[in-house]
């Protein structure tokens, strides 16, 4: 698959099949995440695979009751069933219907994966930037070879426990959920703002003439409007 194709098609997979991922794929996708750029070049990530261990079902019970609690407030604060929500056919209805099933299935997903970090001194409110790299090459692999997958926080409430159920050392933080599976639906090209309202040239606002988006791109109307104090932060 060319890079560029894969960058603009890797959506964010939340129903997957009964397909198991094996251990050739995982080993593909995590040496994928192995390969991205971090602070001095230490390689801090550190990935716990949840599968069918003991361990792993008792934290993956954990991350799937704390994935419905987060979806549950989410909803009901957003106001996912009011306004355009109480329309079945719209993108907000959509996107609540999609989200209701990937956490009543979260128990299910075919593999979980902690994305965490190995602190060589104290917390630093920089640091995820040497694990996320990691995820993304992780997710762009899985699209490549046909699996699919979402990078969550889903484990913010539990992690004291998840720590403790799987052995991570204390000044250890987990960063990322991630979820794998083979897709139930389809990869395809993923929808975001035009890069016109994305990207400067020579100062904070300024047009940048050049930034144009491929022909064919499809743009989506998530975020604040262009222009309003909120984009503009």
């Amino acid at each position: 698959m060319d890079l560029l194709d894969g960058i603009a098609t890797t959506r964010s997979i939340r129903r997957y099949t009964a397909a198991p991922v094996t251990d050739d794929q995982l080993a593909t996708v995590l040496w994928a995440a192995s390969r991205a750029p971090s602070g001095s070049n230490r390689q801090p990530f550190r990935f716990v695979v949840l599968r069918d261990g003991p361990r792993a079902a008792v934290a993956r019970r954990l991350l799937g009751d704390a994935a419905r609690a987060f979806w549950a407030a989410k909803r009901s604060a957003d106001g996912y069933d009011r306004g355009s929500g109480a329309d079945e056919r719209s993108a907000k209805a959509r996107m609540a219907r999609t989200m209701q099933d990937y956490v009543d299935h979260f128990d299910d997903v075919p593999v979980v994966v902690l994305a965490c970090l190995v602190r060589h001194r104290g917390a630093d409110p920089l640091e995820g930037g040497s694990v996320y790299p990691a995820c993304q090459n992780l997710l762009l692999a899985a699209r490549a070879i046909g699996l699919g997958g979402v990078m969550t926080q889903v484990h913010l409430p539990v992690a004291g426990e998840l720590a403790a159920v799987l052995g991570i050392p204390p000044d250890v933080p987990i960063h990322a959920t991630i979820t794998l599976g083979h897709p139930a639906g389809s990869h395809g090209p993923v929808r975001r703002r035009p890069l016109a309202e994305l990207v400067y040239e020579d100062g904070w606002g300024e047009p940048a003439p050049w930034a144009r988006d491929p022909a064919g791109t499809r743009f989506t109307q998530a975020g604040p409007p262009p222009g309003s104090r909120a984009a503009e932060r």
